[in-house]
């Protein structure tokens, strides 16, 4: 099966795409501040008035952010966040991709794949989508292991492993190969680390950064590959092959920060700046492809797509084979590093 190829000038007139081709490098900053002064404000927050209720708030929204920085970092795998590209790059490594343990350059290298085969078997990240749906039993027992940070340690297991390289490798070595991966995210945090401290908060480190970052954002990634991906329409068509889903203001601020929820839109213009999405969303509700779209109303109406198996049959089908192997020879990092996208 292959993917319906449609050019951008199917969709929007040439004066419409000059203007949501525009990369206003400001803007790409604004979002990065924006992400960077939730995170900072609910720290504050906890530090001022410690109490179960204001954490979790506090928890609940860094981890959108983060989930956020790597959203900002794919935009930036797009060449999205500024047209100067080496302004672009270190927008995206030291204030997005870093942050949270991922790295621009090994992201973008595997997820153009996932562009060009988009839900074809050959996608790297089929995998995300192709057990779907399943049963609502399933979905909470992934949930329950998302929450309680089994998913998050089994990931960075992963990707520290892959780092040291090979056990038989002499001790200097895998120190070289570690500090090639992963050195730059080990410093920044370690930065991040060292600012908290001064700062008279050092505990936020591990209990407000660390602590989302296993768990809650595990969580919404999880939610987020469904809703991009799963049980959709035709899998041929680059219409109904991925999903915009409608996001209230709670949806953007726990669960789908800078505008995620169009995907179908990103995958149309994928070098569309983030923000520029929505516009694309309305000119395209506007056009004669509009009811072929694939849109739900929010995330639940997405969940509920997704966990429609009955719960008497949970067995895997027989495209999670096929993602498996589409997937056996797809580097882990990109994937651990932002989850799809």
């Amino acid at each position: 099966m292959t993917a319906l190829r449609m050019r951008a000038r199917d969709f929007l007139s040439e004066d419409q795409l000059i203007a949501v081709r525009t990369r206003t490098t400001w803007k790409g900053i604004a979002l990065i501040v924006h992400a960077w002064a939730l995170i900072i404000g609910s720290i504050a927050l906890v530090a001022w008035w410690p109490n179960p209720l204001t954490f979790l708030l506090a928890a609940g929204i860094i981890g959108s952010r983060q989930l956020g920085l790597a959203i900002l970092m794919h935009d930036g795998a797009h060449g999205c966040l500024s047209s100067d590209e080496k302004l672009n790059l270190a927008l995206s490594q030291w204030f997005c991709a870093y942050p949270v343990f991922a790295e621009t350059r090994a992201y973008r290298r595997y997820h153009l794949h996932h562009h060009a085969n988009t839900q074809q078997h050959d996608d790297p990240d089929l995998i995300l989508s192709a057990p779907f749906p399943i049963t609502k039993v399933s979905y909470r027992r992934k949930f329950v292991r998302d929450l309680t940070g089994q998913t998050g340690y089994q990931q960075r297991k992963a990707q520290i492993l892959n780092a040291l390289g090979p056990s038989e490798w002499p001790l200097r070595q895998r120190a070289a190969h570690f500090w090639e991966k992963l050195g730059p995210q080990v410093t920044v945090n370690a930065v991040m680390f060292t600012a908290m401290a001064l700062a008279g908060v050092w505990w936020a480190y591990p209990l407000l950064w660390l602590l989302p970052l296993m768990t809650w954002m595990m969580v919404i990634t999880r939610i987020r590959n469904i809703a991009e991906h799963a049980v959709v329409s035709d899998s041929s068509d680059p219409l109904r092959n991925t999903r915009t889903t409608r996001a209230n203001f709670i949806e953007r601020l726990f669960i789908a920060p800078y505008y995620v929820n169009y995907h179908l839109e990103h995958h149309l213009l994928f070098y569309i700046p983030c923000y520029n999405l929505p516009r694309v969303h309305r000119i395209l509700s506007q056009s004669p492809h509009a009811g072929r779209m694939e849109v739900q109303p929010n995330y639940m109406a997405v969940l509920r797509l997704a966990t429609a198996k009955p719960d008497h049959d949970d067995r895997p089908g027989e495209l999670v084979s096929i993602a498996r192997r589409a997937r056996a020879g797809a580097t882990a990092a990109g994937d651990q590093a932002a989850g799809g996208f």
